[in-house]
């Protein structure tokens, strides 16, 4: 080692306060990472039914699937590339990716150009997104995990509620196209310079948190960590499984509100509100529940979310006012926002900090294989039987996902006393 580097290694401390300047450069960059996304949740299914005429619900929601699925796949190898290349270089990337986004479906001649741009948003998310929350993750340390996810989650979908709220106003102004895409413009070009120009690795400090940590036996391979995340440990299973159900929901939301809203008369703009609401409540309650988890334990806030997120479908679906629907919207939003950075935290309780990371990435596939699973599944019932039906079907599901929860999860009470 170096002088240099011995001497920067020295210099390495965990915690938020000791590093207040990098964690809040990284929640200003998530929330340029999640206003990518917001981009896309109120026009982009306009633009499918009323500009390139597609009737089918499934159809205009493969948009969905096809970001579902490259997210989850770029969040399984994320947590491999920031162990191997570092943090900073994987999120970088992730920005030069996200660039294109906004310029195709600006010009998109065919909806196969808004297939190809969500392909590269998806890789855009999986790998920005996933590193804003391990950076932040190895910066805190041990102590304070759920506050510095709630700050994370919450930045990312503030923006995510603003820009679909902002990008329905512009488009009742103007039209779907091209104005409300400038946004996006913004945001990557933003996103991209601050990440290059301003960030710095965190891998010495998950390096530093691994060697103050209680030693493992032996080093853990990216399979053994996959099966214990996927089913062989149970609170990584029940946190895996009710993160998938709990991005169904949102993703048959992105694709299916607007739709459904429609169908029931109410214009772009209003459209533009509802789905604002949601993420809002969602980003600004995890300010809350994050490190509510830190003092109480991630499972009680898990299962009453999710079982709160259920309740709100119900409403949303049996519904035909304008005010339920806000009212829906953010029951939706207060439950999302008690289950989302309470499984990250409690992904990150059950890890070891030498391959925290690679369980992040696992859950992280999971959760986001849900926006796959949820457009299709909401498609095909959609077309099959109505919009109502879907969003009933899939409130059923959260509902029964809570349930695994609370029979499958264990919190020990020493868990919540070292936080």
């Amino acid at each position: 080692m170096t002088r240099k580097n011995a001497e920067s290694a020295r210099s390495l401390e965990l915690g938020m306060k000791k590093n207040w300047a990098q964690f809040t450069l990284l929640v200003l960059i998530n929330a340029f990472v999640g206003g990518m996304v917001g981009l896309e949740r109120t026009v982009v299914p306009l633009i499918g039914a009323e500009e390139f005429h597609i009737h089918s619900a499934t159809l205009v929601s493969s948009f969905i699937v096809s970001f579902g699925l490259v997210k989850a796949f770029a969040n399984l190898v994320s947590g491999q590339l920031a162990d191997s290349w570092g943090r900073k270089p994987v999120l970088v990337l992730g920005w030069l990716l996200g660039l294109p986004v906004p310029w195709m479906i600006m010009v998109a001649p065919n909806w196969n150009w808004v297939l190809a741009a969500n392909v590269l948003l998806g890789l855009n998310q999986g790998l920005a997104w996933s590193m804003t929350v391990v950076m932040k993750i190895d910066l805190v340390g041990p102590r304070g995990r759920g506050l510095a996810v709630g700050l994370n989650e919450f930045a990312g979908y503030i923006a995510v509620g603003a820009t679909a709220f902002a990008t329905g106003y512009v488009a009742s102004r103007y039209s779907l196209r091209p104005a409300p895409l400038y946004i996006g413009v913004i945001y990557s070009v933003l996103g991209c310079i601050l990440s290059i120009g301003f960030v710095r690795d965190s891998l010495q400090h998950a390096r530093l948190e691994a060697r103050q940590a209680e030693p493992i036996s032996s080093a853990i391979g990216f399979k053994d960590v996959f099966a214990m995340v996927t089913y062989k440990n149970r609170n990584l299973f029940s946190a895996s499984q009710a993160g998938l159900v709990n991005n169904l929901n949102d993703g048959m939301s992105w694709g299916i509100f607007p739709l459904f809203f429609a169908a029931a008369g109410l214009g772009v703009a209003r459209i533009g509100q509802v789905k604002a609401v949601y993420p809002i409540v969602w980003g600004m309650g995890q300010i809350i529940t994050g490190p509510l988890s830190d003092r109480l334990g991630r499972k009680g806030l898990i299962v009453a979310g999710m079982w709160i997120q259920a309740v709100a479908l119900f409403l949303t679906a049996t519904s035909s006012d304008f005010g339920w629907w806000i009212f829906s919207s953010i029951l939706l939003g207060a439950g999302t926002a008690m289950v989302y950075p309470c499984l990250i935290a409690a992904v990150s309780d059950a890890s070891h900090p030498s391959w925290r990371a690679k369980a992040l990435s696992v859950y992280r596939f999971w959760r986001d294989l849900g926006y796959a699973v949820g457009a299709l599944l909401a498609g095909l019932i959609a077309d099959r039987f109505g919009f109502a039906s879907a969003i009933a079907a899939v409130g059923a599901l959260t509902f029964f996902s809570g349930t695994v929860v609370a029979m499958v999860m264990v919190e020990r009470p020493s868990d919540v006393s070292r936080r």
